[in-house]
């Protein structure tokens, strides 16, 4: 009876064993140069090939890049830089830009910059990843792509924290970037009801539209005119080579653009993945 009682407890052990999830992998930052946040079970997910543009590729956004690659080249040197927001009209490299100042910041110095994206819904998670990264000598610049808050979402508190530092302020090894199409994060609809409802409408949306302000830079992104979308379209297809002279590829790219409805890096981007197709050209 002991025996059988013994071999039963056993067998529940190793069940039990069996469906316990398995311990978290330590986390190595030299694993990669980018990786992607996973909250639940949080670690770390590496990043074998990160697809990105070379920054000058980039066109129409020449302050904007000049601003940030010199803050991000600050902040890679162990020196004072700031978390930026990077807001406005789609399409207008917002996220290629972060994802090409890394490159230039790890052309520089090899290794000195990982880059972490988090994704909008794991934004409540981020003092998880901060705690985390906190002990690590590697510097880390965290992306949060296309993030944006609605009525009723409290997320944004989270964020808030951190870019306010709390007690422990946030980690010197970390800098957080942020691209979003709202300047404040949030719809105008939600700010102005926030206002016309409230006791105080200035206090009642002073929370939510001052998370903002807690970015050290702001950087506008705005539509583009059709010289600099006509730029673009030269400088991507000289870097693939398409042949084809200026003129009929211009004439192209402006049907192309009127048949979309607009003019920007992403569409620009789309109409050579296009032409290359059609010239048999691999971009």
């Amino acid at each position: 009876m002991e025996q059988i009682s013994l071999d039963l407890l056993t067998r529940i052990a190793a069940a039990l064993e069996r469906l316990a999830p398995p311990p978290p992998n330590a986390l190595d930052l030299t694993a990669a140069d980018a990786f992607v946040w996973h909250p639940s079970p949080a670690h770390l997910a590496p990043v074998r090939k990160i697809s990105r543009v070379d920054i000058g590729l980039l066109r129409g956004v020449d302050r904007q890049k000049d601003i940030l690659v010199e803050n991000t080249l600050r902040f890679a040197r162990g020196l004072p830089a700031n978390n930026a927001m990077l807001w406005g009209a789609r399409g207008m490299g917002k996220s290629s830009l972060v994802k090409a100042t890394h490159a230039v910041a790890n052309q520089e110095n090899p290794g000195c910059l990982a880059l972490i994206e988090i994704h909008r819904e794991d934004i409540r998670t981020l003092p998880d990843l901060l705690n985390l990264l906190r002990a690590e000598k590697r510097r880390c610049l965290i992306l949060c792509d296309d993030l944006s808050f609605e009525k009723e979402d409290a997320d944004y508190k989270a964020l808030k924290s951190v870019l306010d530092g709390g007690i422990e302020g946030r980690p010197d090894n970390v800098l957080f970037y942020a691209t979003s199409n709202r300047r404040h994060l949030m719809p105008r609809d939600m700010i102005e009801n926030e206002r016309s409802t409230a006791i105080n409408p200035n206090e009642s949306i002073e929370e939510k539209v001052s998370l903002s302000d807690r970015f050290g830079l702001w950087l506008g992104f705005h539509n583009c005119d059709q010289p600099t979308f006509l730029a673009m379209i030269d400088g991507y297809a000289a870097d693939i080579g398409l042949p084809i002279s200026p003129d009929e590829l211009h004439a192209e790219a402006v049907e192309w653009s009127v048949t979309r409805g607009a003019r920007s890096g992403r569409v620009a981007w789309q109409f050579i993945q296009e032409m290359a197709g059609r010239l048999g050209v691999k971009a």
